[in-house]
């Protein structure tokens, strides 16, 4: 077995490995980043990016089936699924493609291989062709391995007509009839895609919300245009398992409330969410902490309870968001670089690509009261935005939670169009401690989607002009 030494070796090039391992580049540290499928993990690969693709891909066919309400009449309007996922592809490879010259230009080695941990310093890589390599950290081994999808016994996954997120991606046939199972960020992404696209959707979620966790106003919004569209939503349901037809649909068994029902169904996607990828690579063998979730407990500098070893991104537990696991990436190569530096937030924002969009920074409602603030919500529709009623999208609102008694910002929530762009500016407020004053006081441009934040601040002082105050 050869050996090669290098500063710092990252297993996983995702979107908080191939960050912290350029990072560590720039540094100038010696790295090596060592990935066993594509570069970009699941974000880009299968999760975020393609996502996102398909869903602007369903909004545009939407927008101009439903166009002659502005006067924009189309004609023949089809979906060729083939050439959705071609263009798709190609937005894939464009972005990947852009790590590896990144890579390039950085200096940093990409190995493409299985890595296990030997020791806290050296790491085994075992390539496709089953030639193995011992790279040796000088510095510190950054453990950036993700998370995989959770696999239910009762619907075990074909990858054909009962599937998870990477092969709902990557369908080349809208299915007539389209079950999800699941009513989080994945299930109602996917599904609303394929739904505008023609399928019948219905999702079935076991808790009594959807998208649990997320402010229930805001969902309950999402939920209103789902079922409107035709969907029908089963809470309090938990799926028991499928059979399949003899014409090759499947029949899904769904225990709804006090009784047993059966949903036919030509696809079904499984989608209870996902599970750290801490097992599996000699992590515990060489003393690291892993819980039984696979997650790798660290503290705010990214350290592992084994000196030398860090962990970021999903395998580091919730929230599994790409953007928390960039961060955490280039804190941590400024630790191991011996910088000073810290994951230090105030908050990780989050949005979920529905129809409308939702998007959150700080706190929910229940987590204000429940940490002991007396509070004052604001609210503006935008229903009340000429820039909302313009686009034709104006289901939805912002929602502003403050502290009562200094008035400082505590969390913000937004559904409707756009709100995965306009909660950059909520997480700003949140990040410096602003009053909501200072949102309420700042000049907004108009006609802009933008300016409902500041009049949900005033609303929440009492004062919007353009909605009626309480």
């Amino acid at each position: 077995m050869s050996k090669r030494t290098f500063d710092a070796v990252v297993v996983g090039g995702g979107p908080g490995g191939y960050v912290c391992a350029i990072r560590l580049a720039q540094l100038g540290l010696q790295v090596v980043c060592v990935e066993k499928e594509n570069v970009g993990g699941v974000c880009l690969n299968w999760g975020c990016i393609p996502s996102k693709a398909l869903i602007s891909v369903a909004h545009t066919y939407e927008r101009a089936a439903h166009g002659a309400t502005m006067g924009l009449k189309v004609q023949g309007l089809e979906v060729d699924p083939d050439v959705m996922q071609n263009w798709k592809d190609g937005i894939v490879q464009k972005l990947t493609g852009g790590i590896r010259q990144l890579f390039k230009a950085n200096g940093v080695t990409l190995i493409e291989g299985t890595a296990r941990l030997t020791s806290a310093k050296s790491v085994e890589v075992t390539a496709v062709d089953g030639s193995t390599l011992e790279l040796v950290a000088g510095r510190g081994i950054v453990i950036a391995t993700g998370a995989k999808t959770i696999e239910t016994p009762s619907l075990p996954m074909d990858g054909k007509q009962v599937i998870g997120a990477r092969e709902a991606v990557s369908l080349r046939k809208v299915p007539k009839r389209l079950c999800a199972i699941g009513g989080g960020v994945i299930g109602l992404e996917l599904g609303t895609v394929y739904q505008k696209l023609g399928a019948e959707l219905t999702v079935v979620e076991a808790l009594p919300q959807l998208l649990t966790g997320v402010e229930p106003d805001c969902t309950q919004v999402v939920e209103r245009k789902l079922k409107k569209a035709g969907a029908r939503i089963l809470k309090n349901a938990k799926a028991l398992g499928y059979e399949r037809n003899s014409d090759g649909s499947l029949q899904l068994r769904v225990q709804n409330g006090d009784k047993t029902e059966s949903i036919a169904c030509d696809v079904l996607l499984v989608a209870v969410g996902m599970r750290p990828n801490g097992k599996g690579m000699g992590l515990e063998q060489v003393g690291v902490h892993v819980e039984g979730s696979g997650m790798v407990p660290v503290d705010i500098q990214g350290r592992t309870n084994v000196p030398g070893i860090f962990a970021i991104g999903d395998v580091t537990g919730p929230p599994l968001l790409a953007h928390r696991a960039s961060k955490q990436g280039e804190v941590v190569a400024e630790v191991i670089a011996g910088h000073a530096a810290a994951c230090d937030w105030v908050t990780i924002p989050a949005a979920v690509f529905t129809d409308p969009e939702i998007a959150s920074a700080g706190l929910t409602t229940a987590q204000a009261e429940a940490a002991g603030h007396k509070i004052k919500i604001g609210k503006f529709p935008f229903a009340g935005l000429g820039r909302a009623l313009a686009m034709g999208e104006s289901d939805g609102f912002i929602k502003t939670i403050i502290d009562a008694d200094s008035e400082r910002v505590l969390g913000v929530h937004i559904v409707g169009p756009s709100a995965s762009d306009l909660i950059a500016e909520a997480t700003l407020a949140l990040e410096v401690g602003t009053v909501a004053e200072d949102i309420a006081l700042t000049v907004h441009a108009h006609p802009t989607l933008a300016e409902g934040l500041m009049e949900s601040a005033a609303h929440a002082l009492g004062h919007a002009i353009h909605t009626v105050n309480r």
